[in-house]
């Protein structure tokens, strides 16, 4: 029998993950048409066809992940805007966005930063600030779909992460993509003292890049799992999501189709590398279970990669809630200092 407080937190994390009364169960789609343009090859049967276009990708990710520099940044209004590496039939998602918070004493060192899923434009603005109080200077980047780049017809950002198989591997692979893209715009404005905060779906999105690009020198991983589908499948948050695949594959299907992004397939990257990683868990989290979370402290532990573990007495949507998300901000800042 669970604890007193284990009771207490999970009714509060029920209660704010059933806040949102605009989730939709999206019909299932293998989204071949998605991978097409990036070296699917149909055959008529799209679950083959996507198991072989995985098996590609993940023997040669830094193909999969390479992208033509960017030639049009501009800044304006404290926002960085260039046109996404990655073409989509949404006009608004084409235009990759970025909040840009610059310390005044920064000596070259800076974060490129990921909110969580669903995030809206102010989402980690506080964060960013609170980075400069630490010197650090924080480029808060607007992820696929969300925000200002969400299609008008959409009232969440369900394109990336949603029970279209194809469309979310796109998505995660624009993400990724611009995340890099931005690496190269602070690289251009003399930073070389880098690294990457991600939370929730930010934190899968920041693992994949920063096992790609060696400029990456810290990671901060904000809530952690090994597999994207695991999450989706069993958290609580989206179950609406789980809901859209209906008999259509099972976990371990979605796991193998959706392991191009997710960070198990890339842990191994990291070995050698000059990476320090802060892996944050919550104890009581329904949205990236512990079980899957312990998976990675295992991982990183096998691998002996350099990093530190923070974890917190409380759920996923709780680690945004006082006191927890002032003790989840300090740590993150203060490694940040600390490895930067």
């Amino acid at each position: 029998m669970p604890g007193l407080y284990a009771r207490w937190m999970d009714n509060w994390e029920r209660k704010l993950a059933t806040r949102d009364t605009n989730r939709v169960v999206l019909p299932f789609d293998w989204g071949a048409d998605w991978l097409a343009p990036i070296g699917l090859r149909a055959n008529g049967n799209p679950a083959e066809a996507i198991s072989g276009f995985v098996s590609a990708a993940l023997a040669d990710s830094d193909r999969f992940f390479a992208y033509d520099p960017v030639r049009d940044y501009r800044l304006a209004g404290g926002e960085l805007l260039f046109t996404s590496a990655v073409h989509t039939p949404y006009p608004g998602n084409n235009t990759a966005r970025a909040r840009w918070f610059p310390a005044r004493r920064h000596r070259g060192r800076a974060l490129v930063v990921l909110p969580q899923w669903n995030s809206g434009p102010d989402g980690h603005v506080g964060l960013a600030k609170l980075l400069n109080r630490f010197g650090i200077s924080a480029l808060r980047m607007t992820m696929a779909y969300h925000a200002e780049r969400r299609p008008p017809e959409t009232a969440r950002a369900d394109f990336h992460c949603s029970s279209n198989v194809g469309r979310t591997i796109h998505a995660s692979r624009q993400s990724v993509i611009d995340v890099r893209c931005c690496l190269d715009w602070l690289v251009q404005q003399g930073y070389h003292r880098i690294g990457i905060l991600g939370t929730s779906l930010g934190s899968c999105i920041a693992f994949i890049a920063a096992a790609h690009d060696p400029r990456i020198r810290a990671g901060i991983f904000n809530h952690v799992s090994m597999y994207f589908s695991d999450v989706v499948w069993t958290g609580l948050s989206t179950q609406y999501v789980r809901k859209g695949f209906g008999e259509q594959v099972t976990q371990d299907d979605l796991r193998r189709y959706w392991s191009v992004i997710s960070p198990a397939s890339y842990l191994k990257r990291m070995k050698g590398r000059d990476l320090k990683s802060l892996l944050i868990w919550a104890s009581h989290d329904s949205t990236f279970l512990p079980v899957y979370s312990r998976q990675v402290l295992d991982t990183f532990r096998e691998l002996r990669l350099s990093h530190e573990v923070f974890n917190l007495p409380c759920g996923h949507y709780t680690t945004g809630q006082f006191p927890f998300n002032l003790l989840d901000g300090l740590a993150m800042c203060g490694f940040a200092a600390r490895t930067l």
